[in-house]
């Protein structure tokens, strides 16, 4: 998986002693300490030494030799004094970027555990499989294993020119390349062009596997391609974008952070662009 994080769904049978705990409070606000002029994930021996009861906790592995866990609080609870609830995207660039990958993972593991907890063909109330991340069904034998929702998100170019779009969330300013959700029945090339088409009307060409990013809000695996312009008049859709246009390496819009895959997209065309 990530460089210093090894995966795991049991923890060993000794004492865990001061764990990273990546601590929900609802969907997405992850609980973080304060310190001097720096946000940070709690480590403790258990939740229950800042007064709070999770309503689910599971192990997820260990970072750099430490264990993580993840707890799920009830929506309503305060937070403990000396921390703080935070959304999780609004903490990118703002945590160590290893802790901000495993808050994905505790999010993802949490909302999975949230939205399985009946079987969906029979009713049955799920049991966890002793043997692996999953829910079983005792009465129907169904199996729910945590969901990954796979998207495409492309860098499409002509020469010097890189199409960047904006999205009403995005943060004022800030502009990306297109991403989107791969359809039933797709190809991951064709979900590039049919994004592409879709939120621009342009066609595009030479379409390449770059590399991925898991991004668990709550559920993504981003999975990025480069592209070439091959045709088409510019017709944004005015559902999805606030804007889309060509830009060249010297009238950049603001871009997303820099440990964004997106921004890896942007970086990799700039440095073609010099070499």
């Amino acid at each position: 998986m990530r460089a210093g994080f090894q995966l795991a769904f049991q923890p060993p049978p000794h004492p865990l002693g001061r764990c990273l705990w990546f601590i929900y409070q609802g969907k997405d606000r992850l609980l973080v300490r304060l310190g001097e002029g720096t946000l940070e994930i709690p480590r403790l021996e258990d939740p229950a030494q800042l007064g709070v009861a999770p309503l689910a906790r599971h192990y997820l592995g260990r970072l750099e030799g430490t264990h993580c866990l993840a707890a799920a609080l009830a929506p309503e609870t305060p937070a403990p004094e000396g921390h703080e609830w935070r959304a999780q995207r609004w903490l990118l660039g703002k945590l160590p970027y290893p802790h901000y990958l495993v808050a994905g993972v505790a999010r993802q593991v949490l909302d999975w555990d949230l939205h399985n907890r009946f079987c969906g063909a029979c009713g049955t109330p799920m049991q966890t499989k002793p043997d692996e991340r999953a829910k079983l069904c005792p009465s129907c034998g169904l199996v729910r294993y945590p969901r990954l929702s796979p998207a495409v998100i492309m860098r499409v170019t002509d020469g010097r020119r890189i199409l960047l779009a904006r999205q009403a969330h995005f943060p004022p300013g800030v502009y990306s390349v297109l991403a989107g959700f791969v359809e039933p029945g797709e190809t991951l090339e064709e979900a590039v062009a049919r994004e592409v088409r879709e939120e621009t009307g342009l066609e595009v060409s030479d379409v390449r596997y770059f590399g991925s990013q898991p991004w668990a809000l709550p559920d993504s695996l981003m999975l990025a391609f480069t592209a070439r312009y091959a045709g088409g008049e510019m017709h944004r859709q005015q559902r999805e974008l606030e804007d889309v246009a060509w830009f060249e390496p010297e009238n950049l819009p603001r871009l997303p952070g820099r440990q964004t895959i997106a921004r890896q997209l942007i970086e990799d065309f700039l440095a073609r662009l010099e070499g």
